[in-house]
Formats: structure tokens, C-alpha cells, sequence
């Protein structure tokens, strides 16, 4: 009787913890990253009541809730973020509650610990949004010009063609073609101006009996000067003998016209974005897009091993044999940019733990309760003889 007291005391305490575990399951059901966990249960020296033989982590991963926001990131798959604190410690998290802090780093949220990303080498790297920022001015090289220029047509201007110079300037030129066939079959003599009017450069062009530039006459490079600084820039009439660029066909309207392939001011990053790879995805302008530091991840051979510490960082034994590695690659999951990953806590488990706990505890108490009264009659029996 006297154990039958202890072991449903024993039941009534890991009864109490395990119930401890799941409305710390239940309260953290909307936090980010956050893995439930599992108490179990042992028998304490057969026959003597029982314990709390541990908890284990729950692996499976949670739902994913698109959140809009750029920095939010998810992991469809397998791994963990990394995260680094002041003191150059490494943590791991399932959390992908991101944003850029006052020094443009990429931080958690909650902890402000660093984000890391990995390079090509393996090596561990903060991302800094400040080397991205802006772009430096790009000079144009290359102006194609495209259309048809019809014989007969005794001199055509080309007005208005901006190109940008080495320190991001626009210059404004003016492209002037003259017929120079009465001299040449096919001859066009070109003049470019700037925008006071002075000439900056002449040429010829030719195109051949089917309407094309002929060879080593459809294109001129300009030795041109901005601001001390000397720029060269093509101007490209098309491929000789394809229908790519200018031609000079009869029946024809003339509407020659320029295309500015390249060059650009300073660009600031209008947009960002994580692939599904992890990595940072920078859009300056229509044409100009760059890619930044890719997401670095860590997986461990024994995860319901893990502990939540901080309540959305991982730690445990298990954390020293990691494995370092990016999205999409080998074991590792894919990034979902704009998204975060929810609890993995199921509420109707864990009502069903519930259910099961508490009717635990009432068959300690009554066995308590029993084992009381069994123990009272005994005593009152004494006293009567």
C-alpha cells in the first residue's frame, strides 16, 4: 500500500510535466520556427512508479505562411539557418524572420544575431546589403542602329541618342548620314555631333547589292572624349548579309533609327529577393540585375536530439557534428523567399495529449486516494483490537 502511495505520487508529477510540455507546445502555435516537443515516459526500477525519461524534438517542419515581406525566408526541405552573435558564437534556427538592421547587415529579428551566408569556399560571411546598394556608372560602348535607309534618300539625322559617359553623364549625340553613292555604290559618309552642334567623329558606311552592310564597313568605333576621360563607342550598322540591323532596301521608308545597348548612371537596388536557392537577387533597373551572397545551412545527423534554447534557437550535443552546406544542394532544402515557416504543433494532438494527461493524473489521484484509505483502515483497525 505504502508503494502503491509513492508510485501514484511519482505518476501525479510526470503527469504535471508532461502537461508542462504541451501548454509550451500550445502557447508557441503561431511562433516562427518553433518545434514542438515530446515528453516521454520511464519506469523507475520495475515496479517503484515512474519518471520523465527525457523529451525529443519534433522534426517534421511546420506550415509555410507567406508573409509578403522580402527578408522572410522559409526552408522547404531540410536544414537550419545559421546565426551569429556579438561574440562570434555560431546558433542554429528554423526561423526565418529576417531583416536589414541600422548598419544594412542581415539580421534575426528577435535576436539580432547575424545571418550568415556561404561562399563558393565553405566559409562562413555576413551579408552586407551596403556592398549592393548602388551600382557604379557604366560608360556606353555599343549603338546599334536598326531600320531601313531607302536609296534616293540624300541625308537622314538621327537626333536625340543618349549615351552615358564614364562618370554616369548623359550626352546627347546627333548620328547624320549623307549619300555618298554618286562616289561609292553604296557609300554613306556619317557625322556625329554632340549636342552644341560640334562634330565629334566622321565616317563611312556601305551596304552591298542585297541591301546589308558590306564587311569592315559596318561598324565605326568613336574615339570620343568626356569630361578628360576617353570612351570608345561602336557604332554597329548590322551583320553583313543578315537582315539584323540596318539595311538599305528600295520601296522602302527611311526610319533608321539608334539603340543604345548599354551604359547607365548610378543605380540604386529598387528590388530584392531570395531564388529558391538562396541567393540574393538584386534589381537595379530593367536591364541591370545583379546576384548577391547566397544563404548559407546546416543540417545535424540526429535532429529530435536538438534543444530549443532562446525559444527559437537550437542547441544540443548534436549541433557540434554539423554539416554546412546551401539551398538546393544535396541534402538541403530549397529557400521560399517571402515566406516564414509556422509552428509544427498540431492542435488536436495535442487536445488529445490532453485528454490522455488528465485522465492520467485522475487514476494517480485516485489510486493516491485509495491507497489512503486502505492505509486509514489499517491504522483504525489496529486501534480497535
Amino acid at each position: 500500500m505504502f508503494q502503491a502511495l509513492f508510485n501514484s505520487l511519482s505518476g501525479l508529477f510526470s503527469f504535471s510535466r508532461s502537461l508542462d510540455t504541451v501548454s509550451n507546445n500550445v502557447s508557441n502555435m503561431n511562433t516562427p520556427g518553433f518545434r514542438g516537443s515530446d515528453t516521454f515516459f520511464s519506469n523507475v526500477n520495475g515496479g517503484r512508479g515512474t519518471s520523465i525519461g527525457g523529451e525529443g524534438l519534433r522534426t517534421g517542419a511546420g506550415d509555410m505562411r507567406q508573409t509578403g515581406t522580402a527578408t522572410d525566408l522559409a526552408i522547404d526541405g531540410n536544414g537550419f539557418f545559421i546565426l551569429r552573435d556579438p561574440s562570434g558564437n555560431i546558433h542554429y534556427t528554423r526561423a526565418g524572420q529576417f531583416r536589414f538592421n541600422e548598419e544594412s547587415l542581415l539580421v534575426d529579428s528577435v535576436t539580432g544575431f547575424e545571418v550568415m551566408s556561404v561562399d563558393d569556399a565553405g566559409n562562413l560571411n555576413s551579408i552586407d546589403l551596403d556592398t549592393y546598394r548602388t551600382l557604379p556608372p557604366e560608360m556606353t560602348t555599343a549603338v546599334r542602329m536598326v531600320g531601313n535607309l531607302a536609296p534616293g534618300t540624300p541625308t537622314f539625322a538621327i537626333n536625340s541618342v543618349r549615351i552615358y559617359d564614364a562618370a554616369g553623364n548623359l550626352q546627347t549625340l546627333s548620328v547624320n548620314l549623307a549619300d555618298n553613292t554618286a562616289t561609292t555604290p553604296g557609300s554613306y559618309l556619317v557625322t556625329v555631333r554632340d549636342s552644341s552642334g560640334a562634330t565629334l567623329f566622321t565616317g563611312e558606311i556601305r551596304f552591298g547589292l542585297d541591301g546589308t552592310p558590306l564587311t569592315g564597313f559596318n561598324t565605326l568605333a568613336m574615339n570620343l572624349t568626356f569630361g578628360g576621360t576617353p570612351q570608345v563607342v561602336t557604332l554597329d550598322f548590322g551583320t553583313p548579309g543578315a537582315f539584323n540591323g540596318a539595311t538599305r532596301l528600295a520601296g522602302g521608308a527611311t526610319n533608321l533609327g539608334a539603340q543604345v545597348t548599354d551604359g547607365h548612371p548610378v543605380l540604386g537596388v529598387n528590388e530584392l529577393s531570395f531564388d529558391d536557392n538562396g541567393v540574393m537577387q538584386l534589381v537595379y533597373s530593367a536591364t541591370e540585375r545583379r546576384e548577391g551572397p547566397r544563404i548559407g545551412l546546416a543540417s545535424f545527423p540526429n535532429e529530435s536530439a536538438l534543444v530549443l534554447s532562446g525559444g527559437r534557437l537550437i542547441s544540443g550535443t548534436s549541433v557540434q557534428q554539423r554539416t554546412i552546406g546551401r539551398p538546393g544542394e544535396g541534402a538541403f532544402g530549397r529557400i521560399a523567399g517571402g515566406s516564414l515557416e509556422m509552428s509544427n504543433v498540431d492542435l488536436t494532438t495535442e487536445f488529445a495529449d490532453m485528454i490522455i494527461i488528465q485522465r492520467g493524473y485522475q487514476a494517480s489521484s485516485r489510486v493516491m486516494t485509495v491507497s489512503n484509505e486502505m492505509i486509514e483502515q489499517l491504522y483504525n483497525s489496529t486501534r480497535g483490537g
